[in-house]
Order: C-alpha cells, then sequence, then structure tokens
C-alpha cells in the first residue's frame, strides 16, 4: 500500500510540476523517475527486480526485441525501449530527408497548390497529417509538418499554435486508422494477432468519419484567430518555389526511397514479424550511411531532450505499473461491467480515453490488453474484436486531450514552442479536449450501429 501511494505522490507530483512548465520537463520526468527508484523500489518494495523490469534494458538483447511471431506481443513493461529506439530512428530519417529538402518541397507543394491562403493550408495540412500518420509514425509527421507550418507562419504573418494544434490531433487521429498508425494499435495487433486490414476496416472508418467532422471543428475553432493575420500585406514575390527546396536532387532522389522503405516495413509490420526497434535501426543506419557527408548536421539536430522526457515518463508509469495501481484500474472496470456488453464497451473506451489523457497510452493499452481477452471469455456474447477496437480508440483518441498524452502532442508542441511560440495547458486543452470527446461520440454511434 505505501509503494502504491508513493507511486501515485509522485506521478502527481511530475504531472503538476509538467503543468507548471517552470522546470525543462525532461528533468522532471528523470527527477521523477529517479525518485520512482529509490523511493517506491528500494525502500518502499525492496526489490531490485522491480528496479530490472522497470529499466527494461535486457529485453534490448533478445531476438523477441527485433524480431516477433504475428502471436508474440512486443514488451512494453517500465521503459519501451522499442519506442524510444523507433523514435530516434524516425528522428534520424526526418532530419536526413529534411536537409534533403524532402518535406519542405512536399508541403510547399500543397501550399503553393492552395495559393499560399492561411485557411485553406489548415484544412489540407489537417489532411495530410492524418492520412500520412495512417502509414508512418504520427511523431515523424509531426516533426516536419511543423516545423513547415512554422516556416510559413513567419511568411503569411499567423500564429502557427492553431494550425500545429489541429495537425497534431489529425495526426493521432490519423494514426488511430491502422496498426501501424500508433504504438498502442501496435500493442493490441500484435498481442492479439489482428492485421493492417483489419484495423483499416475497423477504427479506419471511424477515423475516416470523425476526420470530416474534426477539419469543420477546427475550421471554425481557429477561423477568426488565423484570418485576423490576413489583414498584413504579404508581398507574394517572398513566396517559396518547391522546387528550391531541392538543393541537391540526387539527395532528394534518396531520401524519397528511404521515406517508401520506411512506410513499406510499417504497414508490412504485422506480416514480416520486425519490431518498431528493428525498423528504427534499419531507417536510421540507411540515413546515416546514404547521407555520410552531413552525419554530424543529422547526429546534433536530434531532438534528444524529448528522448530523455520519453525515458523518465516510462520509469514514473512503471512505478504504477509494478506497484499494481494500473491493474487496480483494470480491476474496477472489469467489476463496474455488469454483463452488460454495450455498457462494456462504452466503459472501456471513456476508461481507456480518460486514463491516457494522463498516464501514457503505450503501457496502458498493455494492461488493458489481458483484461479484455478476459472479458471476452467470461461474458456471454462478448466480442473480443470489439472490445480490442474500442481500446485502440479510447488509448489513441483519448491521448489526443493533453499536451503529455501521446508522443505526437509533446513533439508538436515543443516544435513551436523552440520557435517563440509556448503552448501552455490551458491553450491546447481548449481545443483539443472538445475535439477529443467529439470522436469518442462518433465512434459510439460507430459503435452501437455496426456491432450492436
Amino acid at each position: 500500500m505505501a509503494a502504491q501511494i508513493c507511486a501515485v505522490i509522485i506521478f502527481v507530483v511530475m504531472f503538476a510540476l509538467i503543468i507548471m512548465d517552470k522546470i525543462p520537463r525532461q528533468w522532471v520526468t528523470l527527477g521523477c523517475g529517479l525518485a520512482t527508484i529509490v523511493i517506491v523500489f528500494g525502500i518502499c518494495m525492496k526489490s531490485p527486480s522491480a528496479i530490472m523490469e522497470t529499466l527494461n534494458v535486457k529485453s534490448i538483447f533478445t531476438p523477441e526485441f527485433w524480431h516477433v511471431s504475428s502471436q508474440g506481443g512486443e514488451s512494453s513493461s517500465g521503459i519501451n525501449w522499442a519506442t524510444i529506439i523507433f523514435i530516434a530512428g524516425m528522428m534520424v530519417m526526418v532530419e536526413g530527408m529534411a536537409k534533403a529538402g524532402f518535406f519542405r518541397w512536399l508541403c510547399l507543394t500543397i501550399a503553393k497548390a492552395v495559393k499560399y491562403k492561411v485557411m485553406p493550408i489548415l484544412v489540407t495540412f489537417m489532411i495530410m497529417s492524418a492520412v500520412l500518420s495512417m502509414f508512418i509514425d504520427s511523431i515523424t509527421v509531426i516533426l516536419f509538418l511543423a516545423a513547415v507550418t512554422v516556416e510559413l507562419s513567419q511568411l503569411l504573418k499567423f500564429s502557427p499554435v492553431p494550425m500545429v494544434l489541429a495537425e497534431v490531433f489529425c495526426a493521432n487521429l490519423g494514426g488511430s486508422a491502422t496498426m501501424c498508425g500508433d504504438p498502442p494499435n501496435i500493442i493490441i495487433g500484435t498481442a492479439l494477432g489482428y492485421s493492417f486490414a483489419d484495423f483499416l476496416t475497423n477504427t479506419g472508418l471511424i477515423a475516416g468519419i470523425s476526420l470530416v467532422f474534426i477539419v469543420i471543428f477546427f475550421y471554425f475553432s481557429f477561423k477568426k484567430e488565423l484570418s485576423a493575420a490576413n489583414g498584413e500585406p504579404v508581398d507574394p514575390a517572398t513566396f517559396p518555389n518547391p522546387a528550391d527546396a531541392i538543393e541537391n536532387k540526387k539527395d532528394f532522389i534518396v531520401s524519397t526511397i528511404i521515406f517508401l522503405i520506411a512506410v513499406v516495413l510499417l504497414v508490412t509490420h504485422a506480416q514480416t514479424g520486425l519490431t518498431v526497434a528493428f525498423i528504427g535501426v534499419i531507417i536510421a543506419a540507411i540515413t546515416l550511411i546514404t547521407s555520410f557527408k552531413h552525419i554530424k548536421f543529422i547526429l546534433k539536430k536530434i531532438d534528444y531532450k524529448t528522448l530523455l522526457f520519453f525515458i523518465g515518463l516510462f520509469i514514473v508509469v512503471g512505478g504504477l505499473e509494478q506497484t499494481g495501481v494500473l491493474k487496480l484500474i483494470a480491476n474496477f472496470i472489469e467489476k463496474i461491467c455488469g454483463g452488460n456488453f454495450f455498457a462494456m464497451v462504452l466503459i472501456i473506451m471513456w476508461i481507456s480515453a480518460v486514463a491516457s489523457a494522463f498516464v501514457d497510452n503505450i503501457p496502458f493499452a498493455a494492461t488493458m490488453v489481458p483484461v479484455i481477452k478476459s472479458l471476452a471469455a467470461t461474458t456471454p456474447g462478448a466480442e473480443l474484436a470489439t472490445l480490442a477496437y474500442s481500446l485502440s480508440v479510447g488509448t489513441d483518441i483519448g491521448g489526443s486531450a493533453t499536451p503529455i498524452g501521446a508522443s505526437a502532442n509533446v513533439v508538436g508542441t515543443s516544435v513551436v514552442s523552440k520557435a517563440g511560440h509556448p503552448v501552455s495547458w490551458g491553450k491546447y486543452c481548449k481545443s483539443a479536449i472538445p475535439a477529443t470527446a467529439i470522436v469518442l461520440i462518433i465512434s459510439m454511434i460507430v459503435i452501437k450501429l455496426r456491432y450492436f
């Protein structure tokens, strides 16, 4: 009991410090992670094994870390090194492609197609964010999309914050549509044996319908704020030419090929059994080999602060896992279901959404997988697939509600903050919470009509 109380207190303190934003958040999570190891695992539990399980270093040296069967799952206990390595690998790829001008060319081509008008850019960038996130990790999408949005905001004289917040939400929404789009989907899919097509025809349908409403919601939510910039004169001669983004044609072609390789590896993740860690390492290695002259530049540009933030966050959440706090939440869901399958689906979706807004959705999804398997086995008429897709929607979309709920949120807000536009919790949640509620309500309606 003492260990559970301490784990919860440390999490709450970490959460409060992040909201206050007085200390760099990577130091907040690392400090609270150290406190978890010393106080929770060392003093309260006196358990060296809990420390080792949470640090989870040994998993890196197992074959399953790099390749799993269709029925196997990726380790997510404690620090999820697969996710950390994958994020780092994608950062390397993004920096290599950015150096070649690929993503800047793509975004500027779209911006030029809508004649550099702010509101059409908002709509097209939201759609592009959602579509690309179906096939590549949402973190990767936001890394380059937010950077180009900041550049365009300086040119067209508008605040990049509203547009980046909309892009982040759409990236998470698009990621919920496929198995490789979001880490929780990878966990759920590999653990339960569902394929890319399974997710696309189920959560993909929900995401597609929701995207229409979300684009409309953000359009009207940010129209006044973004349209205010249109009064300032902008010289058309200053508009960038997409072709100018390509400094070296050879590098551009190579980066395009690397991008396509990443897409193929992620789309075929379930079929090949290659883990996200393996994919991240391969993509990073190819990028560094083909960009040998720019290795120092690429490695210097990697956002190490974000990686440290995730490591500390995983340790603190590992404290909640090891002390059984997350399991208590799961058991609570199990008790209040009462045998009503539709009520069970709604409870799983909404509690997963609320929890994932504050607790990293990766370990929460992993904790919930055995719970829904048990519910499907013991509840008459309960379909495991329906529970799985409800869990997927809840964890993926719920993570959009707060700045720390999902990886893309952290990355997106970091990019605009570096550009001199800090994003407060109030600013973020003002649009994200209503948008999250809209998607969850749409999800309830679709699930009711399709599965009941």
